[in-house]
């Protein structure tokens, strides 16, 4: 029997594959619980429509974060903060600190796609990677100044 998945089956496949299972797997196992639904011709359509869909918001995502990277590319920012002797930061500069500055200079991004391995600590010129979208990363100039 032929089903197309709604969610993620292990040892079947993931949702939106369409795949071949025994009839009995099917009636008393994936259809009951809702993790497919039988392809008839309707049901392979709607999935064809709904794949459409997705490549069409994944292509206008993609150009989305294509425009962002290079304003973030032409972004220079100066965090200033107060240091202690060595050029020691009196606590340290985050992902999130960045992120803030970041939408203060006119550009939101979420905290989470800012790749710190660490907090920095440390005055200093520093090149952070911002992971934007799976194919698109920018690379952002931050200048830790103190005070």
């Amino acid at each position: 029997m032929k089903v197309i998945l709604k969610a993620k089956v292990k040892g079947v496949g993931n949702a939106g594959e369409v795949k071949d299972v025994s009839d009995g797997y099917a009636r008393n196992f994936l259809l009951p619980r809702g993790l497919a639904v039988s392809a008839d011709a309707n049901a392979l359509k709607s999935l064809e429509q709904q794949q459409q869909m997705a490549d069409k918001r994944d292509e206008r995502d993609f150009t989305r974060n294509q425009n962002l990277k290079e304003k973030i590319e032409n972004l220079k920012l100066d965090y200033k903060v107060k240091a202690g002797e060595g050029g020691r930061l009196f606590g340290s500069v985050t992902s999130k600190d960045i992120a803030d500055e970041m939408a203060r200079m006119g550009v939101k991004v979420d905290r989470r796609k800012v790749m710190l391995q660490e907090p920095i600590r440390q005055l200093g010129n520093y090149e952070i990677e911002i992971r934007l979208h799976p194919q698109v990363t920018a690379c952002l100039t931050l200048s830790v100044e103190a005070i």
